[in-house]
């Protein structure tokens, strides 16, 4: 079966977010643990969590993914920012408690200057000191696209984080194709090849899910500017590879593309028509 979803508004409730996936076709979803580009967060309702988990499970939902908001910046120059996101996951995470079993997306960030290495640094120091034991929740460090002083470009980098991290059990990786496209990963012309390089660099085991989304700009060109399935630079046929491909079509996918619930519905139903049961 093929497990695909959108990104969907907390704002509404977690069950109305499980009911608006069914309506498109989508059997999860991805939502903003707080305002994407500020701090709050919205009180957590244990019941309305309660109804979602009931609902996933009686339409047997695939895993869902939450995503750290853009101000959560842990490799930033300044203290104050870095102590932020410190707070913020932290605080996520153990709201991520409520509904066990899933994942937590974040980008790593900008280390501004300091150098990648100095910035990996502080990404490691704050998921030592957020990651717990006893969670449950899988914590997914973002691939990027390389824009400005971004950390998480290359593979390399992504392995540096996880090989450093103490509980690295309780971590995994989020692929993004517009980003990856963006950083010079070519997977419309030689998909196989990235992976296989993920695995020899990273290992499979640790790609835990997949946004899918085009790109409005050209391969390599170090930008992260999403583009509809089919519309940007990459064309339709590498998303029917990708969610075919035989190490990578049991992950959940995510769809980040600029278009509303109705524009998601009609890409999801494209994929569909495209994958293969086997």
């Amino acid at each position: 079966m093929l497990n695909i979803g959108c990104h969907l508004s907390v704002s509404k409730g977690y069950k109305v977010m499980g009911e608006e996936a069914l309506k498109i076709g989508a059997n999860t979803f991805q939502f903003f643990t707080r305002n994407p580009r500020g701090s709050k967060a919205k009180e957590i309702d244990s019941n309305d969590v309660k109804a979602l988990l009931e609902l996933a499970k009686e339409n047997k939902f695939a895993t869902i993914l939450a995503h750290a908001p853009y101000t959560l910046n842990a490799c930033s120059a300044d203290e104050g920012t870095r102590k932020f996101a410190v707070n913020v996951m932290a605080d996520d995470l153990n709201r991520m408690e409520y509904m066990p079993n899933n994942f937590y997306n974040f980008h790593p960030g900008n280390h501004i200057k300091q150098g990648a290495q100095k910035g990996i640094e502080y990404i490691i120091n704050m998921l030592d000191t957020v990651l717990k034991p006893e969670q449950t929740t899988t914590v997914l460090l973002e691939t990027m696209s390389g824009k400005g002083t971004e950390v998480g470009k290359t593979f390399e980098e992504l392995k540096r984080i996880l090989d450093g991290v103490t509980l690295s059990d309780k971590m995994g990786v989020c692929l993004d194709t517009c980003h990856i496209y963006d950083a010079g990963y070519d997977i419309v012309n030689d998909l196989d090849g990235v992976i296989e390089r993920f695995d020899r660099i990273i290992g499979i085991d640790k790609l835990c899910a997949i946004h899918l989304n085009d790109s409005k700009n050209p391969f390599e060109s170090h930008k992260d500017r999403h583009e509809k399935i089919g519309e940007g630079s990459m064309g339709k046929g590498v998303f029917i590879k990708i969610i075919n491909h035989p190490k990578l079509r049991h992950l959940p996918f995510f769809l980040e593309t600029p278009i509303d619930l109705a524009g998601h519905a009609q890409e999801i139903k494209f994929l569909r028509e495209g994958y293969i049961e086997k």
